[in-house]
């Protein structure tokens, strides 16, 4: 019995995305939180430095984006992430928000009554 071969599909790759100077982008997810509970945090270029396991961070006006329905904690260009020294406290990792999964639901907008 003969095995049939996959077709295979090679690219080429044209391009890249690149940071404002050029440098390559750096995206990491990683899981944080706090005595409440935790999130997914995607952490971009310098801020992946910074969210290493077991390290202790700040974010400052932190958004949350809405990823194929579940929720994601990103800080942009208007946020800072810094690293903290003097923390010590234990994250709930079972209340992880990222883990419930969230659709849009469209709401049926009544028109008044005509009288």
């Amino acid at each position: 019995m003969s095995e049939k071969k996959q077709p295979q599909w090679k690219k080429v790759v044209v391009d890249r995305a690149r940071g404002p100077k050029g440098q390559p982008l750096k995206v990491a997810e990683c899981i944080v939180g706090d005595e409440t509970g935790a999130i997914v945090f995607t952490a971009r270029n310098e801020q992946v430095d910074l969210a290493q396991a077991g390290k202790y961070i700040t974010l400052r006006n932190a958004k949350i984006d809405m990823y194929r329905g579940s929720m994601r904690l990103a800080v942009d260009q208007w946020g800072k992430v810094e690293a903290v020294e003097d923390a010590s406290f234990a994250a709930k990792t079972d209340n992880n928000l990222s883990l419930v999964e969230y659709e849009l639901v469209p709401v049926p907008v009544e028109t008044p009554a005509a009288s």
